[in-house]
């Protein structure tokens, strides 16, 4: 038997990244983790960094790193609208791994040039990056 699969839609400010069947995704909402299946209720929530992890139509997955944004859930379609939206497979682990180094310096040696909320923002996204890496690759 086929499964439930609902209209998905995952853009960002520079280009769709997704748009499809799925039978299911799995994100990180302002107050925690989401799982969001067919017949799910509508739903309005700010999606903090993380990933979306979509479950195709047919059963393939897609890993889709997130800086932020919103999440819409309607009867219909699904729709996450992303600040910036980057694939599991186009990120650099390299780049990644430094910009993590740096935000953890910069949370150590406070000074009052730093700005604290900003470095741990800094650094809450690149750990979401490794963290989309790392499932990019086990995916594979």
């Amino acid at each position: 038997m086929a499964a439930i699969t609902f209209h998905l839609d995952v853009v960002s400010a520079e280009k769709k990244l997704f748009s499809g069947r799925a039978e299911s995704i799995q994100v990180t909402g302002s107050e925690g983790e989401l799982g969001i299946f067919a017949g799910h209720a509508p739903l309005l929530t700010a999606i903090t960094p993380g990933m979306v992890r979509i479950t195709k139509q047919h059963g393939g997955e897609e890993v889709i790193y997130l800086s932020g944004g919103m999440l819409e859930v309607q009867p219909s379609a699904v729709t996450v609208l992303a600040d910036t939206a980057i694939r599991g497979e186009d990120l650099d682990a390299a780049k990644a791994a430094e910009a993590k180094r740096q935000a953890e310096e910069h949370i150590q040696n406070q000074h009052d040039d730093i700005n604290f909320a900003q470095a741990a923002s800094d650094l809450a996204k690149a750990i979401a990056q490794l963290r989309v890496i790392e499932l990019t690759k086990k995916s594979r």
